[in-house]
């Protein structure tokens, strides 16, 4: 029971009830930045600690296009601020945050433009997923991949943006009403000067940390976007109760960042634990994997559903039956995947989902057709 009540108390609910506690304490507000050894300064006032926890998170990254310094475009963290629909949207980035806000505004009625860099929408993602993903997206609005953009410019009518296909480098113009920047995230540590305290990030500008959490400066910890590992908000919920049982005790804990889930908001959703293929093929030997597919159709509430595109894919370790990853796009796949991510954070095996009852009918029966599916890779 008490192994069960820290699982389930985040270190969030933690740190705020540990504060709550404190007698004295002073209050520091305001833009603050490290000017020594544990040492930031807030407003002209110093503040120093002997344990430093390092939480600053990431700001949108902003690319290096012609005109964009007198461009007013939006990113995920300004969108929402808007009070009227609008009636043109760029939307110049092409991962998670990217589809997400295209598929939001386009329900919205709002006419997208959507311009990536990458050959693939979401490329992370499995491949298949992709061009999923990039099929329904396009019956809703206007998608240009392998195109990158080099120059925004102010229009009487709004914007327009500049755009340059990567393949034949053939040159491309589209206009709207506004720009949406989506195209990464970027560490705020460069705000903090964390170098000032001995702190050392990578050449991304992420702050390096060991296994625990740790900073190249002892007694200083970070997580979070901050250090880049897996930019999710219940992700960095994790960090923080790992950050802050190994800041008081001895025995300390590492993060399972294979088990550890994401999903992608749009229509089709999707949602993705663990290694991709094409990751699993790099870390193990071809004839030690399995991989399998598992189509909605094929299971009678997927059919009910009419569902004949959603799928789910599955990478498995033939030896011991170790689910290494596990891949879906369709409705309700955030729901779906926990399951399998139940199974592998508790260093369980495909065997143990396949020997669990599953109601039919119901769509969890995707993920046992999934598995039933499973072959050798050639």
């Amino acid at each position: 029971m008490d192994r069960m009540r820290k699982i389930v108390k985040t270190g969030h609910n933690q740190v705020r009830e540990g504060i709550a506690r404190a007698k004295d304490m002073d209050y520091f507000e305001g833009e603050a930045h490290f000017i020594g050894d544990y040492t930031l300064d807030v407003r002209g006032k110093q503040l120093k600690g002997k344990k430093i926890f390092i939480v600053s998170g990431a700001r949108p990254l902003v690319p290096l296009l012609k005109g964009i310094d007198t461009a007013e475009y939006l990113t995920n963290e300004t969108a929402l601020a808007l009070e009227d629909r609008l009636e043109s949207l760029i939307i110049i980035g092409g991962g998670y945050i990217a589809a997400e806000f295209a598929h939001f505004f386009a329900a919205m009625g709002t006419r997208v433009t959507l311009v990536q860099r990458n050959k693939r929408l979401v490329p992370d993602e499995e491949p298949e997923i992709s061009a999923l993903l990039m099929k329904e997206l396009s019956k809703r609005m206007e998608i240009h991949t392998n195109t990158e953009a080099v120059e925004i410019r102010k229009t009487g009518l709004g914007y327009t943006v500049v755009a340059k296909n990567r393949e034949n480098n053939g040159s491309k113009e589209f206009t709207s009403q506004k720009i949406m920047i989506a195209a990464g995230r970027q560490s705020n540590a460069d705000l903090l000067k964390v170098g000032n305290t001995g702190v050392k990030t990578d050449k991304w500008g992420y702050i390096v940390v060991n296994d625990y959490f740790e900073t190249t400066k002892k007694n200083i910890w970070a997580f979070g976007d901050a250090i880049g590992k897996k930019m999710f908000r219940h992700v960095a919920n994790r960090e923080a109760g790992l950050v802050w049982h190994n800041a008081a005790h001895q025995a300390r804990e590492k993060m399972d960042y294979q088990s550890a889930p994401h999903a992608v908001f749009s229509y089709p959703e999707i949602a993705s634990v663990g290694l991709t293929e094409e990751a699993a093929r790099k870390a193990h030997p071809v004839n030690e994997l399995l991989v399998g597919t598992g189509k909605y159709s094929k299971t009678a509430r997927g059919e009910a559903m009419m569902e004949e595109d959603a799928f789910a894919k599955a990478i498995v370790k033939k030896r011991d039956g170790k689910i290494l990853g596990f891949h879906i796009i369709g409705p309700y796949a955030s729901l779906l995947i926990q399951e399998v991510v139940n199974v592998m954070a508790n260093n369980g095996d495909m065997w143990s989902i396949a020997r669990a009852m599953h109601i039919h009918p119901a769509l969890s029966e995707v993920i046992i057709t999934t598995l039933g599916n499973l072959e050798e890779l050639e």
